[in-house]
């Protein structure tokens, strides 16, 4: 069932908002609420926020668990930053292939309210400052008008939570259509995984070639798709052949009716995969 986004500053309250959440759904819903977050994964916060590639590995973990968590009758809450756009946009892919409707809560403080909530905490369970000033630095505020953020609820401090909104938004909207590029379909075409190897090659090739010439923010057209590749760094092979394996690995478990559709279907599993 569904899954609630918590979002905001470093102590900004979303860990008291996620209890208030599933305190009420699980009284008016009668449905067992999973809370999904840091604390969880037995972290040292300062550790793995000064470690970009330790935060990742944490994201990475925290969005396995919801994957597990989510099913047909279950609520998951992920209480955490989700401070970042392009998580917030692979989580909304994930709700989309489990097709099961989702929202954000946006715990809204100033910097200075949340860090006046952070020195009050016991000495262990603070942000060093020059990192919580380093998150407050690269937070990305959620948009409504992205999809990926909507339904978006901004509460501030003193906001009661808007429950039956919430829950509105969970129960009585269908979830987001799945991808083309995600959903399952029947395999018929018996030169498929020749086509699929051949056609993610020959987008490779066009991608590295093109960045001989290209800088980042063009858009790279490929042979034999209609969305092009949005460049926004360089990419070595090594990396465009991990994202291919990983592409074929997936694509061989839900093939397409279609191969004409693999090459738009990698284009879009590249844009996804490098933003």
């Amino acid at each position: 069932m569904p899954l609630i986004v918590m979002c905001g500053y470093p102590c900004s309250g979303k860990t008291s908002r996620a209890e208030e959440l599933k305190g009420y759904f699980e009284e008016s819903s009668q449905r067992k609420v999973h809370i999904v977050g840091d604390k969880g994964l037995d972290v040292e916060k300062n550790s793995v926020y000064a470690d970009s590639q330790k935060e990742k590995n944490v994201r990475a973990s925290l969005k396995a668990e919801v994957e597990r968590k989510v099913t047909k009758d279950d609520i998951v809450i992920l209480d955490s930053l989700n401070y970042i756009k392009g998580y917030r946009y692979e989580l909304f892919c994930l709700i989309k292939h489990t097709q099961t409707p989702h929202c954000l809560v946006y715990c809204l403080t100033s910097d200075e309210q949340s860090s006046l909530w952070n020195t009050s905490r016991e000495a262990a369970e603070q942000y060093n400052q020059d990192i919580f000033d380093a998150l407050v630095q690269r937070f990305e505020a959620p948009d409504s008008r992205n999809r990926w953020d909507s339904p978006l609820f901004t509460i501030l401090k003193d906001d009661t939570l808007p429950f039956e909104a919430i829950s509105d938004a969970l129960f009585k909207r269908k979830a987001p259509p799945p991808n083309q590029s995600t959903q399952s379909q029947p395999l018929s075409s018996v030169n498929f995984l020749y086509e699929l190897d051949k056609i993610t090659q020959d987008v490779l090739m066009a991608i590295f070639n093109a960045q001989k010439t290209s800088v980042p923010g063009d858009l790279v057209p490929v042979p034999g798709a209609t969305e092009k590749v949005e460049l926004t760094r360089s990419i070595n092979m090594a990396e465009l052949q991990k994202l291919r394996r990983q592409f074929i690995s997936y694509t061989k478990m839900h093939p397409t009716e279609n191969t004409g559709q693999i090459a738009n279907m990698f284009v879009q599993y590249l844009n996804k995969s490098l933003h």
